[in-house]
């Protein structure tokens, strides 16, 4: 599962069993996202939380970084029985614009900052997937 961090909401993303390709699975109130990734567990199988950690384009922590780094903690008290996998995330929410643009969203989803913030942990996952071939 894929996890992109966000002040207000946060995109998550999972992978089929076999792990060839990410797909956007919602996005949650950030308020609520601990409480939505437990309950989601029960009912499906995850191997592992890959975050994406914001950072400047000089490889520096941006700003949100320590939020993120707060909600790890908080992720591997609750749930210390899955690995976590942080992986840099500069530029997922361009992508995951220009892939919504690709895949004809209409101008109107596109807007929509929850459709963003899944299309970019779809991202971030499949980042991590190709990574590791």
């Amino acid at each position: 599962m894929a996890i992109d961090y966000g002040l207000k909401r946060t995109g998550l993303a999972v992978t089929d069993p076999l792990q060839l390709i990410a797909s956007p699975l919602t996005t949650v109130l950030t308020a609520e996202v601990l409480d939505f990734i437990k309950d989601y567990i029960t009912k499906e199988e995850v191997s592992l939380f890959v975050i994406g950690m914001p950072k400047r384009l000089d490889s520096t922590p941006s700003q949100t970084a320590p939020h993120v780094k707060g909600f790890i903690k908080a992720l591997q008290r609750d749930i210390p029985q899955i690995a976590i996998q942080e992986i840099d995330e500069r530029f997922t929410s361009v992508m995951a614009m220009d892939a919504m643009i690709a895949g004809g969203m209409s101008k109107k989803n596109r807007r929509d900052k929850a459709n963003v913030d899944k299309v970019s942990a779809a991202i971030i996952l499949q980042s991590y997937m190709e990574s590791k071939k």
